[in-house]
């Protein structure tokens, strides 16, 4: 991966959801990976891989309103998961 941090374009206006933007890619995938699959699959598509909504939601069978749910949530978990680990 040519760029070694995580740009997150995508933005919520919700001021508890955490800014992921600037974040080691590696630490972003590393924290994907440790969601339930339904949120993994939201999130590694959108936030790692960088595809569309549309993309996603198609591919997984899902409304673009769940999907943005789904994403909320995995950016929640990913933003605490990040901050429990620096905290260590």
């Amino acid at each position: 991966m040519a760029n070694s941090f995580f740009d997150l374009d995508i933005s919520f206006e919700d001021e508890e959801t955490p800014d992921l933007s600037k974040l080691p890619a590696a630490d972003v995938k590393a924290a994907i990976e440790t969601l339930p699959p339904a949120l993994r699959d939201v999130a590694m598509g959108i936030l790692y891989e960088k595809r569309t909504m549309s993309d996603v939601s198609q591919a997984l069978g899902i409304r673009q309103g769940e999907l943005v749910t789904r994403l909320h949530r995995a950016q929640l978990a990913i933003g605490m998961a990040l901050m429990n680990k620096r905290a260590r």
